[in-house]
């Protein structure tokens, strides 16, 4: 609960918020609170803090936004993020999501967690919402700025599964973004990366695609590298950011509100972590633990072990 510019308060905020909109799920699961247990008892009252689905886990260090990730993280031991990681890999937990120090939220995530077998590095993902009412993704969005093709290949497998299973979209359509359709053209990473995404018969992949079309139905999903993928999610925040100060009101503009959507699960870890933005409000807070309430449901881990599991054989 201290993770974020804005906590405790607006986590805390994010907590009422969701058990409110979504009481139908109270009998299936519990909220694992890491934070100042004292405070946190203040803030929500004693009455809400005995039920049974609040578990408060005292925590009496923090990591800062400013500190190094792997030095806070091995020797802030009572931190938030530190504790949570150790409930998440003894199994606990389920899912572990923080609004916290992204890096030190990777380093739970590789070091503590682990990646799975046959992928080398964990990936993260953004929404696309299209015009048509349908969400698509694209990814790596960031954490991944360098890539081989080889890992653009396992992006696409671990991007269709997190599709269909999350988003419920059958045969997910991927595509690679590149600035042409023609196979011919791109970088040399794009040029390997699509003959490894054509001959990858665990996809359906239907070829390059240009920025100007990822937001139509064409891909469901969109594979970069996280630098690429980086510049195309700010872009669009800071397009989001003058339709508000013009006063322009569209429902479908206001699906690129990060509020909706949460924060984002980092794939290829071999158990549950999200990943939320450090500026979350007690309504992306809320949308962070319904998010990671439907990746614990989809079980996205085990299928992408098994899905790199095949690909090993």
């Amino acid at each position: 609960m201290w993770g974020g510019d804005n906590a405790p308060a607006c986590n805390l905020n994010g907590v009422r918020n969701f058990l409110e909109n979504h009481a139908d799920l109270l009998d299936s699961v519990t909220l694992f609170l890491f934070g100042d247990s004292t405070s946190i008892s203040q803030e929500l009252g004693e009455e809400l803090c005995s039920k049974s689905y609040i578990q408060l886990i005292d925590c009496q260090d923090k990591i800062d936004f400013n500190d190094h990730p792997v030095k806070a993280f091995i020797s802030k031991t009572e931190s938030s993020i530190t504790k949570g990681f150790h409930y998440l890999k003894a199994g606990k937990i389920d899912v572990f999501s923080s609004a916290g120090n992204t890096g030190a939220m990777m380093v739970g995530a590789t070091q503590a967690i682990g990646l799975v077998e046959g992928i080398s590095r964990p990936v993260i993902t953004s929404i696309l919402p299209r015009e048509s009412g349908n969400d698509g993704i694209i990814m790596d969005v960031g954490i991944n700025a360098d890539c081989k093709p080889e890992m653009l290949d396992k992006f696409a497998v671990i991007g269709s599964i997190y599709a269909e299973y999350v988003y419920n979209i059958d045969s997910p359509k991927v595509g690679l973004l590149n600035i042409g359709e023609e196979e011919e053209k791109g970088s040399i990473l794009i040029k390997a990366a699509h003959k490894l995404l054509k001959d990858n018969n665990r996809i359906n992949f239907i070829g390059n695609i240009e920025s100007r079309g990822i937001l139509n139905d064409g891909a469901d999903v969109v594979v970069c590298d996280g630098f690429t993928g980086n510049i195309i999610l700010k872009q669009a925040e800071s397009f989001y950011e003058i339709i508000k100060k013009r006063g322009i009101e569209d429902s479908y503009f206001e699906r690129f509100n990060y509020e909706n959507y949460g924060g984002t699960p980092v794939l290829g870890v071999n158990s549950n972590v999200i990943i939320a933005h450090g500026i979350s409000n007690e309504k992306a807070i809320s949308s962070m633990l319904k998010l990671s309430y439907d990746v614990v449901a989809s079980n996205l881990p085990s299928k992408i072990k098994e899905a790199m599991g095949s690909s090993l054989v």
